[in-house]
Formats: C-alpha cells, sequence, structure tokens
C-alpha cells in the first residue's frame, strides 16, 4: 500500500526527487487546472538533466503541456512517498501566471489538454484527492500564494 506524508520542510539528500508539479495561479488568484480524459489535475512533470533545479522543471512542464510561462515560484514542499521498501520525494511548488499562450500539443506526447481556472474555493473539489497529504498541501498552496501575490480575487470559473 502507498503511504502519502506532506512536509514543508526541505528534501533529504538521501531521497530521490521523482516529480516536480505546481500549483499556478492567475493574477485574480485563480488556479489553472490540466483536464485530461474529463479529469482535472495539476501540471508537471520529472526533473531531467538540463534542468538546474526545480523551478526550470515546473516552468519546463507548464510550457510543454498548457504553453503557459510561469514567474515569480516558490517552493512549498514536497510529498514522502512510501511504497514496499521504497521512499521518495514529489515536490510541490506554487507560481504566479506570466503569460497564456494558445493551446498547442504537448510536445512530449502530442495530446492536447483542455485548460481550466478554478476558483482557490472549489481546487480541492475538482483535484477530489481521497488522501490527506494532497488536501494539505493544496491548503498550504493557497495560503502562500494568498500571501506572497496579493491577489484581486474574482469569482469566476472557465476554461481557457
Amino acid at each position: 500500500m502507498v503511504q502519502y506524508t506532506w512536509v514543508k520542510g526541505a528534501v533529504p539528500k538521501e531521497i530521490l526527487v521523482k516529480q516536480v508539479y505546481g500549483i499556478a495561479f492567475s493574477h485574480e488568484g485563480n488556479v489553472i487546472l490540466r483536464v485530461e480524459n474529463g479529469k482535472y489535475k495539476l501540471t508537471g512533470g520529472r526533473p531531467e538533466i538540463d534542468d538546474n533545479d526545480f523551478s526550470d522543471t515546473l516552468r519546463r512542464e507548464y510550457l510543454e503541456e498548457l504553453n503557459v510561462e510561469l514567474e515569480n515560484l516558490y517552493y512549498l514542499g514536497y510529498l514522502l512517498v512510501e511504497e514496499e521498501q521504497k521512499k521518495y520525494a514529489q515536490v510541490r511548488m506554487i507560481a504566479k501566471i506570466k503569460n497564456i499562450g494558445d493551446i498547442k500539443p504537448d510536445i512530449d506526447n502530442g495530446k492536447i489538454y483542455r485548460r481550466f481556472m478554478a476558483k482557490q474555493t472549489n481546487v480541492k473539489k475538482y483535484l477530489n484527492y481521497q488522501d490527506l497529504a494532497g488536501n494539505q498541501l493544496i491548503d498550504d498552496a493557497i495560503n502562500l500564494a494568498n500571501e506572497k501575490y496579493k491577489f484581486k480575487v474574482k469569482d469566476m470559473e472557465y476554461y481557457i
């Protein structure tokens, strides 16, 4: 059975980082979600050799999957994943959306994803995480983003 634990801190050197995902916010405070096969998801992926840090990974993944440029990235923490005899980390960050380009295919797999702007209050409903850790990280992301970005929150949701 897989166990997830939300950790607000740096990833220990002995734990491998297998993915970097982000919660990206519009200037109004909405969260952009990737829509894949009718399911709402965060965007991110695996660190690559050319990535200097977690921010590079997240910027690259948002461009590849959603054609969205990010700015003002902040490290949030990581999910500690424990399955069988293995432990690894899934890093989470927040970012502000700098620019949203036209929809285009993901360069890795050719898929075209829909993009949805969700109200902060509805993000957990759309992601529908079944574990406490996933919901804790979303709460922490929204709190940190509201502190760092000073949004003018609008009460709208829409596809872009």
